[in-house]
């Protein structure tokens, strides 16, 4: 019963978007209050109720198209970041000089404790998802996380400009160092030059470093490697991966979306042919595919920070994309074993570690299953069917790469949009591909065995997905 209060409290807790934004459309007193509510208390929330009144973002975009000047503001999210208001202004993002800052490296310090405790055990090895757009909104946080595992920290220049990485002697540091596969998304990789040059320091300084194995994961791992191949240290320290330049993403979501993938290893695949460019202390991505493999079979978890107010990680097919390529990849390293994810979850108060499996869950109960959230969407008509119906997509993405998902998310999703005539009716009505696709994505997980629905169940649902498979050729030959 007590752990029931605590999951009952965390969904109530949890955060929900209300429908889209729109352009040029103003805020709702109710909705204006509520967003009031969840700003910090240190923020003047009287001169936030007046910018949130007005409407700058329509003039904004006017001046723009004239090409006369917008105003500038960092980037952020409103109710982290209330400092932000007025809405409509060019935003620039950080100083690259300066990231990871003070205060990003004592948050990300303790975000790398509380996935350590997470843990059953201490692990040797942690695959560490890093997007350019978290960093961006948190100075840096889930790079001094990264950091913080290795037993690091950035070194800056007498004019204050970061300038490469320093280890964190094994007295101060108080455990082993953590081996951490990095791997970044296109944007980080961008924009951020000089920090994936620094994690690439940080890996091969620990790796170099005369320290005892039992203490020293990296360098541990890194010998072996160094041996196995036939490589020097610069080559089996690398630890930072990503696409090779101009690429994006791992194609992972592409074959999910578009069903184009048999056995799950081909998502595997997928992932390591599109990640596997290790960037060194130069910043010149080699493709190493080879090592990749070899830093993956020793991986002991996954994780990644979900750091947006707005987006879950069933919100967006990015994060399974990211973080679930590379655990599928993590398996097929490991033989099949199973691998322990992990969302580090940064939207509320100091932050919670959760595993995928409960972040998961946590999201289908107060975002997918709630009226409140899918409501919202609906308002918005066939653009809100096509969110819901992403939503159940991005669940089958998380089952195909991770095999993280509860059976009832599947059964609830379906009872709710699909096998509920006057939802299905309505649905349909507004988005009749979108809502075929959300039946056909949940005969699709039945039919690889993400879940097992009743004989009855599963009849009803081949029903209805039949019954929205005529209705859209009927409107196709109209």
């Amino acid at each position: 019963l007590g752990s029931l209060w605590v999951k009952l409290l965390e969904t109530e807790g949890a955060l929900i978007t209300d429908g889209f934004h729109v352009v040029g459309r103003k805020m709702s007193d109710s909705a204006r209050a509520a967003m009031l509510d969840l700003m910090p208390d240190s923020a003047d929330k009287v001169l936030a109720d007046q910018l949130l009144r007005d409407d700058p973002e329509i003039p904004a975009l006017l001046r723009a198209l004239s090409g006369r000047f917008i105003s500038p503001v960092p980037g952020g999210d409103l109710i982290r970041a209330p400092e932000i208001l007025p809405t409509g202004r060019n935003i620039h993002a950080f100083d690259p000089f300066r990231m990871p800052t003070a205060f990003a490296m004592q948050d990300g310090a303790a975000q790398a404790d509380r996935l350590l405790a997470a843990a059953e055990r201490l692990p040797r090895s942690v695959a560490l998802v890093l997007w350019g757009s978290d960093n961006i909104k948190s100075d840096g946080g889930p790079i001094a996380q990264a950091l913080a595992l290795m037993g690091a920290r950035p070194r800056f220049d007498h004019y204050g400009r970061l300038c490469g990485a320093d280890l964190i002697p094994l007295a101060e540091l108080g455990r082993p160092r953590i081996d951490v596969v990095m791997t970044l998304s296109g944007i980080f990789r961008d924009l951020l030059p000089l920090q994936t040059r620094m994690l690439a320091e940080a890996a091969f300084k620990a790796a170099t470093a005369e320290e005892p194995l039992a203490q020293n994961f990296i360098r541990a791992h890194a010998l072996a490697y160094a041996e196995e191949m036939g490589v020097d240290m610069d080559t089996a320290s690398l630890r930072v991966f990503s696409n090779a330049e101009g690429a994006y993403g791992s194609n992972v979501n592409v074959l999910v979306g578009s069903s184009a993938f048999g056995a799950e290893d081909e998502l595997a695949d997928a992932y390591e042919s599109r990640k596997s460019f290790a960037y060194g202390r130069s910043g010149k991505p080699v493709q190493n595919g080879a090592l990749l493999q070899k830093a993956l079979k020793d991986v002991d978890l996954a994780y990644q920070n979900l750091e947006s107010v707005e987006l879950g990680v069933t919100s967006v097919d990015h994060y399974f994309d990211t973080l679930g390529g590379i655990a599928r990849a993590v398996k097929r390293a490991r033989g099949g074993a199973e691998t322990p994810v992990f969302i580090g979850d940064q939207t509320r108060g100091a932050g919670t570690v959760r595993t995928l499996r409960d972040q998961i869950a946590l999201e289908t109960r107060s975002r997918s299953l709630n009226p409140k959230f899918y409501e919202g969407l609906l308002r918005h008509g066939a653009e809100g069917v096509r969110q819901i119906e992403a939503h159940v997509t991005n669940t089958l993405g998380w089952s195909a790469t991770t095999a993280q998902v509860d059976p009832w998310v599947y059964q609830r999703l379906s009872e709710t949009f699909v096998l509920d005539e006057a939802m299905r009716k309505r649905l349909t009505g507004l988005n009749p591909e979108a809502s075929n696709r959300m039946a056909q994505r949940l005969l699709e997980a039945s039919d690889r065995n993400y879940w097992q629905p009743d004989a009855d169940t599963l009849a009803a649902l081949q029903r209805a997905a039949d019954e929205m498979e005529d209705r859209l050729e009927g409107i196709a030959a109209e």
